[in-house]
């Protein structure tokens, strides 16, 4: 098998697996517990915590990591949260048409609560230029929310560029981002992007599913999320996934230590550079501004759908876009203005640090042989 769906899921490590095993095994006291086996599990959701918050980099300690199921639910308490903080501010969001469904469906839930949103479109790219955002700033802006990385194009959205645009205007919007394809793909920290909230999961990056986190700054003081035995400072009630939270941390360690190790980055440009040379025939949706470990490609014309099923009885696993999105035409490939035929014969290939190039080779190889069988 060859898998290239790595922006749906990614393999767990070894480091994830053997903590899993480790937390279920040795360490599966109830962490609020305060006997032995309790203090000890609550000391591996400490120092879980720790390792991802020292792979998020400078400025992670000047804010509080949340432990969630994962990128949605952290999606999902960033905005609720985030908006019932700011309502004082005012009654409106920025958001873009390219974002996630946990954030446009939260978003759409807000509209209904009486929030006003308004869904910037992205650019060629996919992402969303400051300078929309600054049209469309307002004096009752109360929150921001844009992707770091589109999950379907790799467009990167320069949300540092966002926040000074903030800063000059005297706004006080919060400002969120959707981080889960950017953690420990491409260098940001908290300090770096200037984000209030930064959503961020276990299963992008090595890590088991079930697990994820939302950063946010200490000066905030978000209300409970889920209420029940006070957990998780209060904010997420509930006894906490040990075994998944620990896998999160031993796959943030892990990448860790592969970013300082290997060019990870560069690894990703050079696989991109190569099915780019490959593929002449297909129109590469993702340009130079993304981030090089997704790749959107098209080939006008022809139906994604069975182009990915061939792909698949050769054992080579790509997506027709969001894992999300189960079948319908990506929302994002629209609100950039692409023509349907593009859309319709669009793929998206994307890489993790064990990626080869003998697999973008046979990749390109299958995916002219299903294209020149099926559509010649």
């Amino acid at each position: 098998m060859i898998y290239l769906d790595n922006a749906a899921t990614t393999r767990p490590c070894a480091e994830a697996v053997e903590a899993i095993q480790q937390a279920l095994t040795g360490c599966w006291g109830n962490p609020s517990a305060g006997y032995g086996p309790g203090r000890a599990a609550k000391a591996l959701l400490e120092e879980s915590r720790s390792r991802i918050l020292q792979a998020l980099g400078p400025g992670s300690t000047g804010g509080t990591l949340l432990f969630t199921s994962g990128g949605t639910e952290a999606d999902n308490q960033a905005l609720k949260c985030g908006a019932y903080l700011a309502r004082h501010r005012g009654k409106h969001i920025i958001s873009s048409q390219a974002e996630h469904d946990a954030v446009l469906r939260s978003l759409s839930q807000l509209g209904s609560q009486g929030w006003e949103v308004t869904l910037l479109s992205p650019d060629a790219s996919g992402a969303i230029p400051p300078e929309r955002v600054q049209a469309a700033l307002r004096e009752d802006t109360a929150l921001v929310s844009l992707m770091l990385v589109n999950n379907e194009t790799g467009a990167v959205t320069d949300i540092p560029g966002v926040r000074r645009l903030l800063r000059a205007a005297g706004s006080k919007a919060l400002l969120h981002t959707d981080a889960v394809q950017a953690f420990l793909k491409l260098p940001f920290s908290p300090r770096s992007l200037g984000a209030d909230m930064i959503s961020l999961s276990s299963h992008k990056i090595g890590g088991p599913k079930g697990a994820g986190a939302l950063w946010f700054s200490k000066e905030l003081r978000l209300p409970a999320f889920l209420h029940g035995g006070g957990q998780e400072g209060g904010l997420r009630s509930g006894t906490e996934a040990i075994p998944a939270i620990a896998g999160f941390g031993a796959a943030a360690a892990a990448g860790l230590a592969r970013w300082k190790a290997s060019d990870v980055p560069g690894h990703y440009r050079q696989l991109k550079s190569l099915l780019r040379e490959l593929l002449p025939e297909a129109r590469i949706l993702s340009d130079d501004s993304c981030a090089d470990h997704i790749v959107s490609l098209s080939f006008p014309g022809a139906r994604a759908e069975v182009l990915s099923n061939h792909l698949d009885s050769q054992g080579i696993c790509v997506s027709r876009g969001s894992a999300c999105a189960k079948g319908r035409r990506s929302h994002v490939l629209e609100a950039m203005g692409l023509p349907a035929a593009v859309i319709d014969g669009a793929l998206r290939v994307s890489f993790s640090p064990e990626t080869t190039e003998e697999e973008i080779r046979e990749f390109c190889r299958l995916a002219r042989e299903g294209k020149q069988r099926y559509f010649p």
